[in-house]
């Protein structure tokens, strides 16, 4: 797992990629990684180019507090909180607003598996969350948009570990792994697979799902019992 400085070393690193990668523009989303009983995360609005790896925060993921001298941490933070606290393995957390996905996410709909570049990493559908309530939004908004994608996961008995994001009906992308890199690659995978199905649609408006068949061979070849994918 490393020490704290390697730590935020990492979670600056993983927030620049994001810039790269193209998934996110000024300071939109965030990375996060645990780190013990702490959730290491980027300020809140800061320009990553003028920033130092010791500028990320630490916040205790069980109540939230963090040294008050250091820079305010993500507003998204409370969101990260409630997927740590849920699901122990759950290492690293990243949001995104990236043009597709969030596409998806704004039209409030999942992302059907119409191919087997989906299907060699999603066993289902990408999932997207309901919406808010008024008062949910009202009150305590972060904290509530954790807990909804934790209602989703739940409603849906999704397994995490082959379930690595869903979509924020009207905001984005929060996906994870079991470190920043990992979790920035599932975040890269769902705005490639969310780009797909859009051009996919559009070329074939009555195209359907992918066979139910077809899925499992794909999904289970790479991360099923039997798998066989790869040099392992």
């Amino acid at each position: 797992m490393g020490n704290m400085e390697t730590i935020k070393k990492d979670v600056l690193r993983s927030n620049k990629d994001l810039v790269e990668k193209g998934l996110v523009i000024k300071s939109f989303g965030n990375v996060s990684q645990r780190f013990n009983q702490y959730c290491v995360i980027k300020p809140s609005g800061i320009n990553l180019n003028e920033i130092k790896s010791n500028d990320m925060v630490s916040v205790n993921i069980g109540d939230g507090g963090y040294d008050n001298s250091s820079l305010k941490p993500s507003s998204d933070t409370p969101t990260h909180l409630e997927l740590y606290k849920k699901y122990k393995d759950i290492e690293s957390i990243v949001h995104t607003h990236s043009k597709f996905a969030t596409s998806w996410a704004q039209s409030g709909l999942s992302i059907p598996c119409l191919g087997t570049t989906h299907a060699d990493y999603y066993e289902e559908d990408i999932p997207v969350t309901r919406s808010l309530t008024d008062n949910e939004i009202k009150v305590d908004y972060e904290k509530n948009t954790g807990l909804i994608i934790i209602e989703t996961i739940e409603k849906l008995k999704i397994n995490i570990s082959k379930c690595p994001g869903v979509l924020v009906f009207n905001h984005g992308v929060f996906s994870w792994g079991k470190s920043p890199h990992d979790a920035v690659e599932n975040a890269n995978l769902i705005e490639y697979i969310a780009e797909m199905a859009f051009m996919s649609l559009n070329i074939n408006s009555d195209i359907k799902s992918l066979n139910n068949q077809l899925h499992k061979k794909h999904y289970d070849r790479k991360h099923g019992k039997e798998k066989y994918y790869g040099q392992e």
